[in-house]
């Protein structure tokens, strides 16, 4: 009995797995592998417009210091490289030439300042004589000539000696503007000849200070539009400075085109109260014309080439994506403004497009690598797929 029922259990087991071999389901397609990539968020922000150019530094004034006179340098009253003030003695020269010559001048204009009162005295005699009859109007006419030309002759004398005076004053140097002088070129001791070459120092005024660059002709017309509506601000960041950009304004833009070029020629003015900057250095300027409110960007790498032009792939709520046309305004720091195409919020490939099939390929996101900072780079949350009926 007990035999029997063991037989009948198998054979029932035996039964089901036959019917259930046989009304089975057909076998599942292998499922397609997911493409690994990185995403980013369409982002809508204000977005600056800038012209970018190398430019360099220029001093806010520069004055060659010479002598306008002919002498012994006796005097050298600074240093190499000393910060100088507006009037600051900076060389004197041999004063007595100079100092005698005044005199000369002086004594010359003395004796014919007697002579032509001597004179005038005796013209206003002869004019009393001349008209009692007791001397002649030639005679009085000769006397009157010759007090007037005593009197040019004191006039020639007066301007000798202000001159000698003058001459005397270019025996001291004073600097003309706040500055910072450079090597000396003639030392204490040397005969300095009046406006000879070289100078004796040079002076760079290096607060405020200048940043000459150039860019292409084809910005001319924006710069001028925009600087007509405001000061437009200037950056010059010196490469490799960690203490940032120096901040300035646009202070002069070129009458004439460089043919040669075609570029324009443009000076940012800059505080530069720390003294970053120096003339005859090399910086990186960054021209504001404005800003662009509410762009919608995306990082430029996500950009594709294609044969109908310029796409990127968009990430659909099934995680599969779609490849969309866009047309770029602009491209500049790592970053594309799309003028047509992206609305913000949606998700965008920027890495992996290579493998990616649209409207087939399923995509994963990865974790992305470290950038150079260190801060590891942040992936966008995964796009929720969606619900199916009954789940």
């Amino acid at each position: 009995m007990f035999h029997d029922f063991k037989y009948r259990i198998l054979v029932a087991l035996l039964g089901c797995g036959l019917l259930s071999s046989c009304s089975g389901s057909k076998a599942q397609p292998p499922r397609i592998a997911a493409v690994p990539i990185l995403a980013a968020t369409v982002e809508q922000k204000d977005v600056p417009l800038q012209v970018k150019a190398i430019g360099a530094i220029e001093a806010y004034s520069n004055v060659s210091v010479k002598t306008q006179i002919t002498g012994e340098l006796t005097g050298v009253h600074f240093k190499e490289g000393q910060d100088v003030r507006k009037g600051q003695l900076l060389f004197t020269l041999d004063k007595r030439p100079f100092e005698a010559a005044l005199k000369q001048a002086q004594g010359m204009l003395a004796k014919d300042q007697a002579q032509s009162a001597n004179a005038r005295a005796q013209a206003k005699r002869y004019e009393s004589l001349n008209k009692a009859g007791v001397v002649s109007k030639e005679e009085y006419e000769q006397m009157q000539s010759n007090a007037d030309a005593l009197d040019a002759a004191v006039l020639a004398d007066q301007a000798a000696v202000e001159n000698a005076r003058i001459q005397l004053v270019y025996c001291t140097i004073y600097s003309p503007i706040d500055g910072r002088t450079g090597p000396l070129l003639i030392h204490q001791g040397n005969m300095i000849k009046a406006n000879d070459t070289p100078f004796l120092v040079s002076i760079n005024q290096v607060q405020p200070i200048y940043a000459t660059f150039t860019v292409p002709e084809q910005n001319l017309a924006d710069i001028k539009r925009f600087s007509s509506q405001e000061k437009l601000r200037v950056q010059a960041l010196i490469p490799n400075d960690t203490r940032g950009p120096e901040n300035g304004w646009l202070s002069f833009i070129d009458n004439t085109v460089d043919q040669a070029t075609g570029t324009i020629r443009l000076k940012g003015e800059f505080a530069n109260a720390d003294r970053q900057l120096w003339p005859g250095q090399f910086v990186d300027v960054v021209l504001t014309l404005a800003q662009q409110s509410k762009a919608i960007v995306v990082p430029a790498q996500s950009i594709q080439n294609g044969q109908l032009g310029q796409f990127v792939f968009v990430i659909k709520p099934d995680m599969t994506v779609e490849a969309r046309q866009v047309t770029i305004d602009r491209t500049a720091d790592g970053q594309a403004v799309i003028a047509k195409g992206l609305a913000a919020g949606e998700q965008i490939v920027t890495d992996g497009q290579l493998r990616l099939v649209p409207g087939v390929s399923k995509v994963e996101f990865k974790q992305a690598a470290a950038p150079a900072t260190g801060t590891p780079q942040a992936t966008p949350p995964p796009v929720a797929a969606p619900r199916t009926k009954g789940e």
